[in-house]
């Protein structure tokens, strides 16, 4: 596995080691309060995960994609992906 993948798995496996404790505190009737502060430090997470992946894929990917010349093509991902961002 290259090291930046390395490094996106392991904030996977912490997301999903918190995603498992909410479960549990959902369970045990936790304090509905404690399990939103939770969610959202998921959330944040996640998106500390999606920045780290796309940055990644701006720094290697998508200029690969132009040196192959399939310009047309990287330019429509990329749009598609700044929509996603914007919903």
């Amino acid at each position: 596995m290259k090291p930046e993948h390395k490094a996106l798995d392991t904030r996977l496996a912490s997301i999903e080691g918190h995603i498992k404790g909410i479960r549990k505190m959902v369970e045990d009737g936790t304090y509905c309060v404690d399990v939103l502060k939770q969610t959202y430090a998921v959330e944040r997470a996640l998106q500390k995960f999606e920045a780290e992946l796309l940055r990644g894929h701006l720094a290697t990917c998508v200029p690969n994609g132009f040196k192959e010349g399939r310009n047309e093509a990287m330019i429509q991902e990329l749009s598609e992906v700044f929509e996603l961002a914007r919903k």
